[in-house]
């Protein structure tokens, strides 16, 4: 008697829910309280046609290390001759300037590369010149013809903060354009192994191998940064991504365009951050200023009166809380341009005017900012007396790209890209010669190293 009950119920309720019209029983609801749902499909519609999949082809010769003995070719008669091997890698871009047919992305997406096509998302796929690259960002701007394109707006990212949404869109894995979403995790994230400049904003949206080079952006269909990397143990995704800001890759972009590479000056100032300990003695809250460590000689520090032991809290309007800060900031400093310069010197704050001046023009300063943050010198007579040829690093610092590459005070340098170096005269000159990636030889406690400095 109770089946039946149940069974009639049952009919009854089925019944009931097919007499509703035009009522699917597994669809969502359209709106909820006469409020339609959110969705991102009207703000990537908008987006996705900006970010492109970019691949590259890279040819490279290889020989057998016995090809290389003149003596074996001879002997066995073996020709002259090498084979080529391509390799083939793909990651993602942005068009930032529809008109000029402009793209950025990552450098490490592009470099060494032979051949760089992009594919967009009405299916053409046009081959790309290299208009320039910047390794101490890692960023790249390349150029496609430009016809019916369109380009993504920036936004300040400066003003992004910790929870807001944003969204990633790029060509994971080559499977084609993704779209993922998260908020950001955090921001001024630093430490990366490589990069002279680093300011990245941490986010949960999922970022794999391939979105290198694609946009993140905010709800408005804004460019806030640039993916960048990811934090892995796998391989795969762990929900911890880093984006290179817009505001970094504005002033990079205007740069690449206007000289093909991003021409910065200094202002002759090595700096460290302040340890708890330090900042007490010198009277400033931790972490909250960069330590001048060194004044180089005839410098525009020097000329303005800074000296070694001053606490450098802000520089052209924007607050220095560590040694990277006042990295970054230096490095998009405009040259020949007056700014302030704040800065605690026995516990008085103080102020100054001071330019940046291009690296080249430090005397007796190093002119490549791959071997920023180092000072070298000639070797001492003892080890000369050994016949060892080189220079040392007499002093290095501790967040530089060196120390960050495992180079220590100490090490002779006596080979750059299979050139010997005999000198300070002979580092210039290889170093002048040599764009992009450079490869050290370094000999320590009578062992030979080599470390690639990117």
């Amino acid at each position: 008697m109770r089946n039946s009950f149940t069974l009639i119920i049952f009919s009854i309720i089925m019944a009931l829910c097919l007499a509703v019209p035009g009522q699917s029983r597994a669809a969502l609801p359209v709106a909820v309280d006469g409020q339609a749902l959110p969705s991102l499909a009207p703000v990537l519609e908008q987006v996705t046609p900006s970010v492109v999949n970019v691949y590259t082809q890279t040819r490279v010769r290889i020989r057998s290390p016995l090809l290389e003995d003149p003596f074996f070719r001879r002997f066995f008669n073996v020709p002259d001759t090498s084979r080529e091997r391509v390799s083939q890698s793909l990651g993602s871009g942005v068009i930032v300037d529809a008109e000029q047919g402009y793209v950025l992305t990552n450098n490490h997406v592009i470099a060494g590369a032979t051949e760089i096509s992009v594919t967009l998302t009405d299916g053409r796929s046009l081959q790309a010149e290299v208009i320039g690259t910047d390794p101490d960002t890692d960023l790249a701007m390349i150029r496609i013809p430009a016809e019916n394109l369109q380009a993504l707006p920036l936004a300040d990212s400066s003003q992004l903060r910790v929870g807001d949404f944003v969204v990633a869109v790029g060509n994971p894995f080559g499977l084609g354009q993704t779209v993922t979403s998260g908020i950001v995790s955090a921001l001024g994230r630093t430490g990366f192994r490589g990069l002279e400049f680093q300011n990245f904003i941490q986010t949960d949206a999922s970022i794999n191998p391939g979105n290198s080079g694609g946009a993140l952006i905010n709800l408005r269909g804004e460019l806030v940064g640039i993916n960048s990397a990811i934090f892995t143990p796998s391989g795969g995704n762990v929900g911890i991504g880093f984006a290179i800001p817009s505001a970094m890759a504005s002033y990079v972009m205007d740069q690449l365009v206007q000289f093909g590479e991003v021409r910065r000056g200094t202002l002759g100032i090595f700096v460290q951050d302040l340890t708890t300990e330090l900042a007490g003695a010198f009277g400033v809250e931790s972490g909250k200023g960069a330590l001048v460590a060194e004044v180089a000689e005839n410098s525009a520090a020097q000329e303005a009166g800074i000296q070694a032991g001053d606490v450098i809290t802000r520089l052209a309007g924007y607050r220095i809380n560590n040694s990277q800060d006042f990295h970054n900031i230096e490095g998009q400093l405009p040259l020949g341009e007056k700014l302030v310069l704040e800065f605690v010197r026995e516990r008085d704050n103080k102020q100054t005017d001071i330019a940046a001046e291009a690296l080249q023009e430090l005397d007796g300063g190093l002119i490549d900012a791959r071997l920023r943050g180092a000072k070298f010198e000639e070797l001492p007579l003892k080890l000369r007396a050994e016949r060892i040829s080189g220079v040392l690093i007499s002093e290095l610092e501790s967040g530089s790209r060196l120390a960050r590459n495992g180079l220590r005070p100490g090490d002779v340098i006596n080979g750059i890209n299979r050139q010997r170096i005999n000198n300070l005269a002979d580092l210039q000159k290889v170093l002048g010669a040599s764009k992009g990636s450079i490869y050290l030889q370094i000999l320590r406690n009578g062992n030979t190293y080599s470390a690639r400095i990117d």
